[in-house]
C-alpha cells in the first residue's frame, strides 16, 4: 500500500470510523462486557428459568435490532457501539451453551469448530479487504466482517474457556490467572514489535475467558472460593460499571480520533514481527504444557457428557439430606425428580425434559443457601442431578439410564 493510499484511508477513517480507538479504556470496557455476557446469560437462563433456547432466540432478535442501529449510524457512538458488544457477548455465550448443554457437543469439538470458523471469517475478510485492522472499519462490508468476527470470538472464547476449566478442574479465582497471564504476554509481544493486528485479535479472544472467569469468581458462592455476589448482583455491578465508563467516554471523547488527528499507526518491521511470531509460538506451547500438566493432576472431572465421572459415593443416606437441608426444599426436589421419572417410564420424553428443567432451575437458585450447609452432601447431589440432566437430555435417551440416574437421585433425596 502506497503512502498516498495510507493517507486517503486515514482521512476516511477519521470521518467515518464506526469503532473506538484502541486505548486502555477499550480493554477495560471490553472485559466488563464479557463478564456481563457470562453472568447475564446465566441469570436469564437459570435464575429466571427462561431456558437456553428461548433465551438465545430472544437475544438473537435483540442482536439483530441493536446491530441494525449500529450499522445505520455514520460515526462511532459509544453507547450504541458498546451496547452492541454486550449483546454480542451474551448471544455468543448462549450459542456455545446450547451446543454444550442441549446438543451435548464436546467442548473440544466446539472449540475447534469455532476456531476454524474464525479462521474462515478472517480469511475471507482479508482476501476481500486486504486488511483486518480495527482502524480500517470505514465501510459497511468491513463493519459486517468485524461484527461477525467479534461474534465468533465470543463463542470461541466461551468454548475454549469452559474446555480449559473442564480439563484442569480449576475453580473461580485461579481460573482468572491463565487468560490474564496470556493477555499480558500478548501485550508484551506487541510492545516488543509484534504485528499489531495479530496482537489485537489474540488479546480480543483472550478477554472472553478472562471476563467469563471473572464473572464466575464474583458470582460463585464463597464455599466454592468465589466472592458470593451471585449472578444477578454481578450483572448489575458490571452493567453499572459499563454505563459509567460509556458516559465518561461520551463526555470526554477519549476514544475518538478528531478529524485533524493523525492515525496512530506504528511502522511495520518485518524482521521484528517474525521474531515476535516465534515468541507467541513459544507462549502457546508453554500454555499448552501447563494445561496438559494441570489436566493430569487429581481433580473433579466436570466434562460434559462424561458418564464416567460419577462420584465414589453413588447415593446419600436420606437422613443426611433431611438433617442438613430444609425439608421443604428436599421435598420440592424429590417431587420434581419423581415427576420426571414417571414421565420417562410413560415414554413422555419431551415432558420429562421440560420437567427436569424445573429441577435444574430450583437447584441452581438454592445453591448459595444449601451448599454452605453441607458441602459434601451438596457435591454428591449436584453430581447426581448433573448426571440425570445429561441422561434425560441426551440426543438418543436410554430409558434404562434415565431411570437409573433418577432413581439414584430419589434415594439420596429420601
Amino acid at each position: 500500500m502506497t503512502e498516498t493510499t495510507n493517507s486517503q484511508v486515514g482521512a476516511t477513517r477519521r470521518m467515518l470510523s464506526k469503532v473506538p480507538e484502541v486505548t486502555l479504556w477499550f480493554w477495560i470496557i471490553k472485559i466488563l462486557c464479557t463478564t456481563v455476557g457470562e453472568s447475564f446469560a446465566d441469570w436469564i437462563n437459570t435464575t429466571l428459568g427462561v431456558g437456553l433456547n428461548l433465551t438465545a432466540l430472544l437475544f438473537t432478535v435483540v442482536l439483530a435490532a441493536v446491530l441494525g442501529w449500529q450499522l445505520r449510524l455514520d460515526r462511532y457512538v459509544p453507547f450504541v457501539y458498546w451496547l452492541t458488544v454486550v449483546v454480542v457477548s451474551v448471544t455468543g455465550t448462549l450459542y456455545t451453551d446450547i451446543l454444550t448443554d442441549n446438543l451435548s457437543v464436546p467442548l473440544a469439538l466446539s472449540t475447534s469448530v469455532f476456531a476454524a470458523l474464525l479462521a474462515v471469517v478472517f480469511g475471507i475478510w482479508f482476501v476481500r479487504e486486504r486488511t483486518l485492522s480495527i482502524h480500517s472499519i470505514v465501510s459497511t462490508p468491513r463493519e459486517l466482517f468485524y461484527w461477525l468476527a467479534v461474534l465468533v470470538t465470543f463463542a470461541l472464547g466461551t468454548a475454549a474457556g469452559d474446555w480449559t476449566l473442564t480439563i484442569t478442574g480449576w475453580g473461580p479465582g485461579v481460573s482468572v490467572l491463565l487468560p490474564a497471564g496470556l493477555i499480558a504476554a500478548v501485550a508484551l509481544g506487541w510492545r516488543l514489535g509484534a504485528n499489531a493486528v495479530l496482537a489485537f485479535w489474540l488479546a480480543y479472544i483472550l478477554t472472553r475467558p478472562l471476563g467469563a472467569n471473572l464473572g464466575d469468581w464474583f458470582a460463585s458462592p464463597t464455599a466454592d472460593h468465589g466472592l458470593g455476589v451471585g449472578t444477578a448482583a454481578t450483572s448489575v455491578i458490571f452493567l453499572v460499571a459499563i454505563l459509567a465508563t460509556v458516559l465518561y467516554l461520551t463526555r470526554t471523547r477519549r476514544d475518538v480520533i478528531s478529524a485533524g488527528q493523525p492515525a496512530a499507526v506504528t511502522p511495520a518491521e518485518p524482521a521484528r514481527e517474525r521474531l515476535m511470531l516465534g515468541y507467541y509460538g513459544v507462549v502457546a506451547v508453554l500454555a499448552g504444557a501447563l494445561l496438559v500438566w494441570a489436566s493430569a493432576q487429581p481433580h473433579a472431572d466436570t466434562s460434559a457428557g462424561d458418564e464416567e465421572s460419577a462420584p465414589a459415593t453413588t447415593s446419600l443416606a436420606p437422613q443426611q439430606t433431611t438433617t442438613h437441608f430444609p425439608a421443604s426444599e428436599i421435598t420440592k426436589f424429590r417431587t420434581i425428580t419423581q415427576d420426571t421419572l414417571t414421565k420417562v417410564q410413560a415414554g413422555q420424553q419431551n415432558d420429562a425434559k421440560t420437567r427436569i428443567k424445573d429441577l435444574e432451575t430450583a437447584w441452581d437458585q438454592d445453591q448459595d443457601t444449601l451448599q454452605p450447609m453441607d458441602k459434601a452432601a451438596w457435591d454428591v447431589l449436584d453430581s447426581q442431578i448433573d448426571h440425570a440432566l445429561k441422561a434425560v437430555r441426551a440426543n438418543t435417551p436410554d430409558p434404562v439410564t434415565e431411570s437409573q440416574t433418577l432413581t439414584t437421585l430419589l434415594t439420596s433425596l429420601g
